[in-house]
Formats: C-alpha cells, sequence, structure tokens
C-alpha cells in the first residue's frame, strides 16, 4: 500500500521528471551530433516530440492535483466558503464531463491506430504507445478530479475552506 500511497502523492513529477530528462538528453545528444557530426537523426526527433507530449498531458494531470490550472480568481476571493467549494465543485464536474468525453475519443484514436498496425516513421514502433499519452493524460485528471470532489464535498460539509492549490502572483 505504500508503493500505492507514494506514486498517489508523487506519480506526475516523477513521470515529468523521465519525460523531462529524456527529452534534454536526446535534444542535447541531437545537436551535438548536427554541430560536430553535420548529422541528425530522425529517432531523436520523434523521442524529443513524443516525450513533450506526455510531458503536456501528465503535466495537465499534475496541474488539476495542484489546482495550478489557468483560472481567473479575482471573483474568488470576495466568496464565502461554501459559495467558494460550490464553485470548485462545479468546475470539476464540467472537467469531469470533457475530460470523459475526451478518453472516449482519444482512445478510439488509438484502437485505429492498433487494428492498422501504423508506426513510428523514425522509430518504426506502433504509434500506440505515442497516442496513448491523451487517454492516459485524460485518465489522470480524471482520477485526480475525483480526488479533488472528495475533498471539495468534505470541505463543504465540514465548513472548512476549500484547497485553492498554490497562487502565481499576490
Amino acid at each position: 500500500m505504500n508503493i500505492l500511497r507514494e506514486f498517489d502523492r508523487n506519480g506526475e513529477r516523477w513521470l515529468l521528471l523521465i519525460f523531462y530528462v529524456m527529452l534534454v538528453a536526446t535534444m542535447a545528444v541531437e545537436v551535438l551530433r548536427r554541430e560536430i557530426f553535420s548529422y541528425s537523426s530522425i529517432w531523436g526527433e520523434e523521442i524529443v516530440r513524443y516525450s513533450f507530449i506526455y510531458l503536456a498531458w501528465i503535466g495537465a494531470a499534475a496541474a488539476v492535483k495542484e489546482r495550478a490550472h489557468i483560472r481567473i480568481d479575482v471573483i474568488m476571493h470576495y466568496l464565502g466558503p461554501k459559495l467558494k467549494a460550490l464553485l470548485y465543485v462545479f468546475g470539476d464536474l464540467v472537467m469531469f464531463g470533457v475530460a470523459i468525453i475526451a478518453v472516449y475519443w482519444s482512445f478510439e484514436a488509438v484502437l485505429v491506430s492498433a487494428k492498422f498496425g501504423s508506426v513510428t516513421d523514425g522509430l518504426r514502433i506502433s504509434k500506440v504507445w505515442f497516442l496513448m499519452a491523451v487517454p492516459l493524460g485524460f485518465a489522470l485528471m480524471i482520477w485526480r478530479l475525483l480526488q479533488s470532489l472528495r475533498h471539495d464535498i468534505h470541505s463543504l460539509r465540514t465548513g472548512q475552506p476549500v484547497f485553492e492549490g498554490d497562487k502565481l502572483f499576490d
């Protein structure tokens, strides 16, 4: 159970670190190859591209977890805790609906790619592995939204202040 708890606490951070290191290391190797040997590879560009895609979708889930996604919160400063919690619940429910639809349609693209056996140009690996970034990201968002809803409903019932995430500017 400790492994699951640790993954729940820091899973996105570790995944983001892995993909970021992969992106930076591959890009550095490719720049050196291009500048020193006047040669570049198509597989390096693909690794960077697909690492960036995974970074974006896992990062979106991390933003939902930390409530760090872009929002206009000027009005929220003037609301009481109950109304603020209700607005957060409403926003999470809307995003939950969008995420469910997105998982369905993005997973359909994965199934089509698997059916026809499409592969990447340079790596010659099934595109399914890379197309899975979108449904995986939205599935993580759904998980984090469910956790957020549970916390917000608990805050609403107990009258505690709702978790608002870190502020970018004060």
